[in-house]
């Protein structure tokens, strides 16, 4: 861990899961179709698992469009279900899928979730949700993010080892105890 802090810290209008009373707030920023945070994916759900009520997870979108052409709109459509309650599911649906993230895949997606298939369309095609991304996108480039995944343990950049589920928890459980 070290340098870069987050800015701006996490809010109401952030993607959320756990208490807001946990010991440790684990931030990430992703791109749904960065094979890295594909990989990174199934780790965090696992420390979730693990680390139960002292942990809240939160998301924020950083598709990095010119490495990843369908990243922009997988981040729109997830950002259409989150406005209907619905972007955890989104999120997984669309990691999960990595492989299969065309605007029809994404309107496929959106059905699933409750989203009407042609507002789905129409909301892909008008940019509904574009600001929303760039706001998000752009909050990770005051906060020092460069790539995905990237994450905030506490608020601070976690520099150390995502990839090892064992090294990461132990971070993590590092963080709880030191309170920060």
């Amino acid at each position: 861990m070290t340098t870069g802090e987050l800015h701006p810290p996490v809010g109401k209008s952030d993607h959320i899961q756990g208490s807001a009373n946990a010991s440790i707030t684990l931030l990430e920023y992703g791109d749904f179709e960065c094979s890295s945070c594909g990989v990174a994916y199934p780790i965090v759900k696992s420390i979730q698992q693990q680390l139960g009520d002292k942990l809240r997870f939160v998301f924020r979108q950083f598709p990095l469009s010119e490495a990843h052409p369908h990243a922009q709109h997988a981040a729109e459509v997830a950002e259409a279900a989150a406005a209907q309650g619905s972007f955890w599911e989104m999120h997984d649906l669309l990691y999960e899928n990595q492989e299969q993230l065309s605007d029809r895949d994404l309107v496929r997606y959106a059905g699933e979730t409750g989203i009407d298939t042609s507002a789905a369309e129409h909301l892909l095609e008008d940019g509904t949700y574009t600001d929303t991304v760039r706001q998000q996108f752009m909050t990770g480039v005051r906060s020092g993010v460069n790539g995905t995944p990237t994450f905030f343990l506490n608020g601070i950049r976690y520099d150390g080892e995502w990839n090892d589920e064992t090294e990461f928890l132990r971070a993590l459980n590092d963080a709880a105890r030191s309170g920060g």
